[in-house]
């Protein structure tokens, strides 16, 4: 496992940008995939990005396809989410997560959490 901390949420109006950032500690980070996760209040928890160990690969679920970026620099051990354009339906809690597998990121089973961090846009 990798400890993960998030920063870099907050109140933000629809149409404008917010970036997440996700430090990791340990030297396995560069053997990991990163994600991102998210839970809005009463609904359940979903897969929003992930990048392979490598960088060169990265998914996202459809909702933020062309809105939202995921990359990652091995160097400072950080994963980011550039999220742009966003909708009052991005507001959520957003999760830093890692693994070995991008699989078991994309079905939510990471073994690897940050705390979270709050993202709300306001309409």
């Amino acid at each position: 496992q990798v400890q993960l901390v998030e920063s870099g949420g907050g109140l933000v109006q629809a149409g404008e940008s917010l970036k997440l950032s996700c430090t990791a500690s340990g030297r396995t980070f560069s053997s990991y995939a990163m994600g991102w996760l998210r839970q809005a209040p009463g609904k359940e928890r979903e897969f929003v990005a992930g990048i392979i160990k490598g960088g060169g690969h990265t998914q996202y679920t459809d909702s933020v396809k062309g809105r939202f970026y995921i990359s990652r620099d091995n160097a400072k051990n950080t994963v980011y989410l550039q999220m742009n354009s966003l909708k009052p339906e991005d507001t959520a809690v957003y999760y830093c997560v890692g693994d070995q597998s991008l699989h078991k990121i994309r079905i939510l089973t990471p073994d690897s959490w940050g705390q979270g961090t709050q993202v709300t846009v306001s309409s």
